[in-house]
């Protein structure tokens, strides 16, 4: 995922568009100003009054914008407005249908999250499970390792088994030098209280590429952290990377836990100082990754490189930067 930037006629058409949708939820938020003004100064390189902006046809949009491809973050973009204040609202829903429609743009997030905003949760959910990260995810093993490896691997997740051999390989990830990648991972594992793929709760290896992540980045694991890493996520993501986006922001933006694991009810966390700077300052580091860490990316070849070394190349830029 990399940022298309407007010409700021477009972006102002954008704009009156997102407050129309931001108002829709039924007031105006803190979380949804930041983000569109972080949205300003990372994006679209504008800087326009946000209480200024008056509503805008469907029409009207489709003729600022020509090109398909900005048409779509666009669209895209509606989709995480809708979620700033938490679960999106029917006339949110209807909003984004018609703005999606004028412009001519199918995305298929535009529905599940109309299904969530109707109340239909099973459709949402069914809907949205599988455009998900976690099915690719599951797709990859099952592609790579069979049908049988990757159940083994769910119920050790699940709490339902262990896999002793598997596990030690990562324990053994504790006696590399202090400096490297893995041993970064095996502190970040072990210092958090989360287990190795192979022990019980422990994600199956197509999954781990998430806490190498958070380790390559920087990024902490509080509800601000994950986040980030959702964003840093996407930005490298070659396959249905906004579903990255909103399969976090909805657990720890809108109240909504896609997750099997207990989460925090959080809404509106986006009203947190400076977090959407930081979360598209994520999008833009993890965009600049040359390859998809989510896809086959294979970590072993990886864990005794010192984790600077490793950062470089990968192309991660500085956190401080």
């Amino acid at each position: 995922m990399q940022f298309l930037h407007p010409d700021p006629k477009q972006a102002l058409a954008g704009l009156r568009a997102m407050r129309m949708l931001g108002e829709a939820h039924g007031t105006f938020g803190g979380a949804t100003r930041n983000l569109l003004d972080a949205a300003q100064k990372h994006i679209l390189r504008t800087d326009y009054d946000l209480d200024a902006l008056t509503p805008i046809t469907p029409e009207e949009l489709a003729k600022a914008f020509d090109d398909p491809e900005l048409a779509r973050q666009f669209v895209q973009g509606m989709t995480v407005v809708s979620l700033a204040e938490g679960p999106p609202t029917e006339r949110q829903g209807y909003l984004m249908t018609r703005f999606a429609k004028a412009l001519g743009v199918d995305e298929p997030a535009i529905k599940a999250l109309r299904q969530l905003a109707e109340h239909h949760m099973v459709l949402f959910r069914l809907d949205f499970m599988r455009r998900s990260h976690l099915a690719d995810a599951a797709k990859i093993s099952i592609r790579e390792k069979g049908f049988i490896a990757t159940a083994k691997a769910i119920a050790a997740f699940r709490g339902m088994r262990e896999d002793p051999d598997q596990a030690a390989r990562y324990e053994v990830l504790g006696k590399l030098p202090a400096d490297t990648l893995g041993y970064a991972f095996y502190r970040h594992c072990r210092d958090h209280g989360f287990a190795f793929p192979g022990e019980k709760l422990g994600f199956p290896e197509a999954g781990v590429y998430h806490d190498f992540t958070h380790v390559l980045a920087g990024y902490g694991t509080d509800p601000a952290g994950e986040v980030q890493v959702g964003g840093f996520t996407a930005g490298y993501k070659k396959h249905n990377p906004i579903f990255v986006i909103l399969f976090v922001i909805l657990t720890l933006c809108a109240g909504v836990n896609m997750t099997t694991l207990d989460q925090p009810m959080l809404r509106g966390i986006f009203a947190i100082e400076g977090l959407a700077d930081r979360f598209l300052t994520a999008v833009e580091r993890g965009s600049r990754v040359p390859i998809d860490l989510s896809d086959r990316w294979d970590h072993w070849a990886w864990v005794e490189k010192p984790l600077e070394e490793a950062r470089i190349e990968l192309k991660i830029a500085p956190l401080e930067a």
